[in-house]
């Protein structure tokens, strides 16, 4: 019965609304371009898939609670069929996919039939985010070629070892402020069992992912700054990409850090406003460095805000058997 009642829930739309800064690093690497970080040249914006930023909140929580809460992951660290990861879960059907995956029930997936050759179920996720893009221009660092330097095969170090060297690419931008969209369909919510604890469990990890996972070599120095959800309360209200709403000027002749914009958004302030009524709660997270930019909205919306994280127990969340 406690199962049932938490499949029905009722899921009020949301928006989403991430920032986070990515310095000397390669925030997404296009394969097709020697791994260069994604740029639209006209307008010398950084671009970031939204696959790349699910893909940070999938691994902290295989990291940390293990991959069998999570669909779209590796198996013991290899690359696995559908019928695979079916029965590494040891799950036979979607449904139970659906209770045993947080990021089917968030994001959606395609999942096979067992038994039923070619044949699947296909779920559109509620939780959709737009490709992300950098709110500065951005700029390559200028030298990005690297060498390496290996012992020859057939060489012992005491006859004197011969090496070999190789060259390769090593693309970084120097500073992005990337932001990100994204939208909580509350009608859509009800097909994948979408339930109240998912939609913390993402406002609590999403922070913390994009914080803690970027560690590799390419990736290291991203932090973020500001994660907003406005929750709405009904699920036919949306006011559209928040970003659009956002001013950034560039305050001296290069950008190297977050200190070297300025942000106002008196206009995201006045769009919300507009739509007060139709707010329930503004979810809220927030850098020491972005804080004094960020009180128009505090000052606006003080009895509306809730300050993040939620107080949900991510361990027993994720150990309880869903099952």
């Amino acid at each position: 019965m406690e199962e049932s009642r938490e499949m029905n829930q009722e899921i009020q739309s949301s928006e989403i609304l991430f920032i986070y800064d990515a310095k000397l690093c390669n925030p997404n690497g296009d394969p097709d371009e020697e791994n260069r970080p994604r740029i639209d040249i006209k307008t010398q914006t950084n671009l970031v898939s939204d696959v790349r930023l699910k893909r940070y909140f999938r691994d902290y929580i295989i990291n940390k609670y293990g991959e069998k809460n999570i669909w779209v992951s590796k198996v013991e660290d290899k690359h696995v069929t559908s019928d695979e990861k079916l029965k590494s879960l040891k799950i036979n059907s979607p449904e139970d996919i659906l209770n045993s995956c947080i990021d089917v029930r968030l994001f959606g997936a395609t999942i096979p039939i067992r038994g039923a050759r070619g044949k699947s179920l296909t779920f559109t996720g509620p939780v959709q985010f737009s490709w992300g893009f950098s709110l500065n221009r951005v700029e390559l660092v200028e030298s990005s070629t690297i060498t390496s330097v290996f012992v020859g095969r057939e060489q012992k170090a005491e006859e004197g070892e011969q090496t070999y060297g190789t060259m390769g690419k090593d693309w970084r931008l120097y500073y992005s402020l990337i932001a990100f969209y994204g939208v909580i369909n509350g009608r859509r919510a009800k097909k994948t069992g979408l339930k109240k604890e998912d939609i913390e469990i993402l406002d609590n990890i999403l922070w913390k992912a994009v914080s803690l996972e970027p560690t590799t070599r390419s990736k290291i120095g991203e932090k973020p700054h500001l994660y907003v959800r406005v929750e709405y309360k009904n699920a036919e209200t949306l006011i559209g990409d928040l970003r659009k709403y956002i001013e950034v000027e560039q305050k001296g002749e290069t950008i190297r850090d977050f200190t070297d914009l300025k942000m106002d958004f008196t206009r995201l302030v006045n769009a919300l406003n507009k739509h007060k009524e139709d707010i329930l709660r503004i979810y809220v997270n927030y850098s020491d460095e972005i804080k004094e930019f960020i009180k128009p909205l505090e000052d606006c919306f003080k009895d509306m805000i809730q300050t993040l994280p939620h107080g949900i127990n991510e361990e027993k969340y994720f150990e309880k058997k869903q099952l």
